[in-house]
């Protein structure tokens, strides 16, 4: 049972993570992919970083 309530909460975990970098990638006047990859843009990097470590604390708080 507590197999299933992880594998259940993991996915919950990405598809929170997803939903919010695409609503930051919404939000922001520039495409977070091409600054990320193509140009290379490592404050950004930085920036998308912190959001996924503060994504995943929020998440695993709302778990435990």
């Amino acid at each position: 049972k507590s197999l299933l309530a992880a594998f259940v909460y993991s996915v919950l975990g990405i598809v929170v993570f997803v939903v919010a970098f695409v609503a930051i990638d919404v939000l922001t006047p520039y495409n977070l992919r091409k600054q990320l990859v193509e140009e290379k843009n490592v404050a950004l990097a930085i920036v998308v970083g912190a959001l996924a470590l503060s994504i995943a604390l929020i998440v695993a708080s709302a778990i435990h």
